[in-house]
């Protein structure tokens, strides 16, 4: 499969002005596969928007690595989305949203960015009943606190516990989203939060692989804490950014994947989200 070198000096062009009608696609970056909830979650909020999605499967984990090595490849993801001409590029890593979406602003001025922490903070506040939250995250993601600062802006007397699941990404990434591994992993990363007198009440699924064990961990906490996928949030979050600037598309969207490696693997997760594309869609691999 051809890969294709991005030009830096031809990606740092701005992109052109929003205007009424506007068929530019939409970026969307992940370390990996879990950023296909976000895109699912864009399509099925945004029909009429083209979506290019792009999975840095060759660098991943993400959750592991210093601030700044994330917010250098968030840097390389950006400059490729605008070499293509993106209006909109959503960081759908919670880990590259944590570190990296200030950086990003500051490069492209031009570019609508978004994370997806600040939209899963901000249900997660309003969802809370209580105000006893836990987010399940990446190690780079809870070290960040950027979840917790978010939460508290949003409703200071809250209780944060950020949870470090490094193992989940793991499981994702190998398909083991169901079953005794699953749950054994659940059960011990987080079903003492949600059990006793000061259990917590909200579950924020922080790494945007995690909604895929969904069904596991409603199975292993019981029905009682609610559950936040940044995914959601944040294809809503996007739909308000579009409507407030004027800059969205009207027609039939289409969906173009890229990754960094792995295609033929990340192809038969993607065929999964987006069965319109075929069992084996087309992936372009790329160099960062």
């Amino acid at each position: 499969m051809e890969r294709l070198i991005v030009d830096n000096a031809a990606a740092c062009q701005a992109p052109l002005p929003a205007f009424a009608d506007d068929p530019r696609p939409i970026g969307v970056f992940d370390s990996g596969i879990g950023g296909l909830t976000v895109a699912a979650a864009l399509r099925r909020r945004l029909p009429a928007e083209t979506l290019l999605y792009l999975g840095d499967l060759a660098r991943l984990p993400y959750g592991t690595k210093e601030a700044r090595t994330v917010t250098r490849y968030a840097l390389n993801a950006a400059a490729f989305f605008v070499s293509r001409g993106v209006k909109m590029m959503v960081l759908a890593c919670n880990t590259a949203s944590a570190h990296a979406v200030e950086v990003v602003r500051r490069h492209h001025p031009g570019l609508a960015v978004l994370g997806v922490i600040d939209a899963g903070a901000e249900r997660a506040a309003a969802q809370s009943p209580g105000g006893r939250i836990v987010v399940a995250a990446t190690e780079g993601t809870c070290r960040s606190g950027a979840f917790q600062r978010a939460i508290a802006g949003r409703r200071p007397p809250a209780t944060v516990t950020a949870v470090p699941c490094p193992m989940f990404v793991a499981l994702v990434e190998e398909g083991l989203t169901e079953g005794p591994i699953a749950e054994a992993m659940a059960r011990q990363y987080l079903l003492h939060h949600f059990r006793g007198e000061h259990a917590a009440d909200c579950l924020v699924l922080g790494c945007t692989h995690f909604p895929l064990l969904a069904p596991t961990l409603r199975k292993v906490l019981g029905p009682a804490p609610q559950l936040v996928l940044s995914a959601d949030a944040g294809a809503d979050q996007a739909a308000r950014t579009l409507a407030a600037t004027a800059a969205a598309a009207s027609g039939d969207g289409a969906i173009h994947l890229f990754a960094t490696d792995a295609a033929d693997r990340f192809a038969a997760v993607a065929g999964r989200f987006f069965p319109a594309l075929g069992e084996r869609p087309a992936v372009e691999v790329v160099d960062l």
